[in-house]
């Protein structure tokens, strides 16, 4: 019988827990020109607390899911300017930028 309690009390903190998890949802628009780009953006988005990361070639936008508590948009657009795609908060260094494939070189706003 104490082992059945237990057990109840593991699992209902554990529900709880995970109630609790601030999961965040938005849109990010992040440059890039192709199939690759898709792939690059994606992969530098997933970082620890990204459940999820999905870059649309027509509209530019990255559908962005993950726990606010563990990460946040800045620290994944950071992430993705890194790997050489302009984010609408972060730009990618040009040293980045200029190791993408030519055709992952979109062209940049000017600032």
């Amino acid at each position: 019988m104490k082992i059945l309690k237990s057990f109840l009390v593991i699992a209902g903190v554990t529900c709880s827990m995970s109630l609790f998890a601030q999961k965040t949802t938005e849109s990010v628009k992040v440059a890039g020109s192709c199939g690759m780009c898709k792939k690059k953006i994606e992969k530098a988005a997933k970082i620890p607390g990204v459940e999820s990361a999905v870059w649309d070639k027509k509209t530019k936008e990255l559908a962005l899911v993950y726990d606010a508590s563990k990460t946040t948009s800045e620290k994944v657009q950071t992430s993705i300017a890194n790997a050489g795609y302009d984010t609408e908060k972060v730009k990618a260094p040009d040293e980045a930028y200029k190791k993408l494939d030519e055709c992952c070189q979109y062209e940049r706003q000017k600032d």
